[in-house]
């Protein structure tokens, strides 16, 4: 019978050896879920707005409701993207050295990405 190397709060936490497993699995199921009505909400927003003059569509996506929804469409996206490509890296790349490097790439893009959204959003909200 052997003793596990894990202290009593390293078990009940569920923390796996690179100690970061479980928040990667829940931060990815989160902003999953959250997508659901976020997407639902832009898809509608998108279709309400086929057809409609630019004046109607800056009008419309000003609007604070709609501004607040994209923000966390945005926002859960570009979490979510980024959590789940990262899992995709670490899974399937085998050396260290170009695991690092896609990594460090995929957080990169996802920030440049994330930040070029939200730059178009407080533009068109505030004309900056």
């Amino acid at each position: 019978m052997s003793k596990s190397l894990k202290t009593p709060l390293g078990r009940v936490r569920g923390l796996g050896s690179a100690k970061s497993g479980t928040h990667h699995f829940w931060l990815q199921r989160l902003t999953g879920a959250a997508m659901v009505p976020l997407t639902i909400a832009f898809v509608l927003t998108v279709i309400c707005l086929a057809g409609a003059s630019q004046a109607t569509a800056i009008a419309t996506l000003s609007s604070p409701l709609v501004a607040i929804l994209l923000f966390l469409f945005i926002v859960a996206g570009i979490v979510h993207m980024r959590v789940g490509m990262q899992v995709i890296i670490e899974d399937y790349v085998e050396t260290e050295s170009l695991k690092i490097l896609a990594v460090l790439a995929n957080t990169f893009f996802s920030l440049l990405l994330g930040a070029a959204c939200l730059y178009a959003l407080l533009k068109l909200n505030f004309g900056m």
